[in-house]
């Protein structure tokens, strides 16, 4: 048996993958076609434009479907694990799952709604999906110091918290140095006006998207524990 059929560890490492593919694939494509600057531009410029456009909608639609799979597997598994061990609020578990459907509605948002075309929604979308993406893997984080020593190893919660406090404080110059950006353009020169907190506002962007992504790398020995069957029942109508 190879590693990936293990247990459920298929779904995060191919979470991994795809998201990773999706911000790297659509940036060479928006490079190569001059839509984009070399230097960090917003991870949605990179799919502003046709092509890129409907490739970013496509990988970015399947990446949203994908991370939920994930985080309603992790959600279920945890769910189980404390019925055996305890030590996890069940509440906390479940706000976990909510902010993972608002942040996979929120990437449904920003890759339906371009940036040049419905840019206040692709906004607000955006908005949802990095705030929400950042509460969950706090929360997560959270979860993994609780359930140990069953669940993660205590080098894992470790990593997790490095994940989570980097998100934390690279999700604040993200979403503020993008509201003092006045314009919204595709390419920029450092003599533009709000080029400094376009800049920051973008390698913000991008640290916050990577982490949030490699965060779920480290589900793939838990996930390698367990198996989730769906169960179908027939109902007779009198």
């Amino acid at each position: 048996m190879f590693w990936f059929q293990e247990g459920l560890c298929g779904l995060p490492a191919f979470l991994v993958v795809w998201s990773s593919s999706t911000f790297i694939v659509n940036y060479i494509i928006a490079l190569y076609k001059g839509h984009v600057d070399v230097v960090f531009p917003y991870i949605s410029d990179t799919g502003a434009i046709p092509p890129e456009s409907c490739i970013f909608g496509l990988m970015s639609t399947i990446t949203a479907f994908a991370g939920f799979a994930t985080m309603f597997a992790r959600y279920k598994f945890l769910e189980r694990q404390n019925e055996i061990t305890g030590g996890v609020s069940p509440a906390l578990n479940k706000a976990a799952l909510f902010f993972a459907v608002t942040s996979c509605l929120g990437m449904c948002v920003v890759a339906t709604f371009q940036e040049t075309t419905e840019g206040t929604v692709h906004d607000i979308g955006a908005f949802i999906f990095f705030l929400s993406g950042v509460v969950y893997i706090i929360l997560q984080t959270i979860i993994s110091h609780k359930a140990h020593p069953y669940g993660a190893s205590k080098r894992v919660c470790y990593i997790r918290t490095i994940f989570a406090i980097v998100a934390f404080v690279a999700a604040f110059p993200t979403i503020i140095f993008a509201f003092l950006v006045k314009v919204t353009k595709l390419h920029w020169n450092p003599e533009d006006e709000n080029y400094k907190f376009h800049l920051a506002s973008a390698v913000s962007e991008w640290i916050v998207s990577f982490t949030f992504v490699f965060f779920f790398f480290t589900y793939i020995q838990e996930f390698k524990q367990f198996t989730l069957k769906v169960k179908a029942e027939l109902l007779e109508f009198t």
